[in-house]
């Protein structure tokens, strides 16, 4: 993977999955709402002065968002960031942000 682009879409792993725990309440808070379903799907990455994550998250009911979360670098000691997401996608469109 080239530095600044983003990586092809992966399957989703326990750290992956682990990463959604810390996101899903600022996305709960940001919608005012709460999700029974949150279920990451698959992810692409992007090494930028940290990590950008796209990840596909399945809501129940075949609702699904896409998540833009940002991971600073480790010696900056900073949370997990929600920078943006998508709502109303669908199970077949594709990871991408432009």
């Amino acid at each position: 993977m080239m530095c600044g682009a983003p990586s092809t879409t992966q399957p989703v792993t326990v750290e992956m999955q682990e990463l959604m725990g810390a996101v899903r309440a600022q996305l709960e808070e940001k919608e005012n709402q709460k999700y029974s379903v949150f279920k990451a799907m698959s992810f692409r990455s992007q090494p930028v002065a940290g990590i950008n994550y796209f990840i596909k998250v399945d809501t129940g009911d075949e609702n699904f968002l896409h998540l833009w979360v940002f991971k600073s670098l480790p010696h900056e000691n900073k949370p997990l960031m929600l920078a943006a997401y998508q709502t109303n996608k669908s199970r077949h469109d594709e990871l991408a942000y432009s």
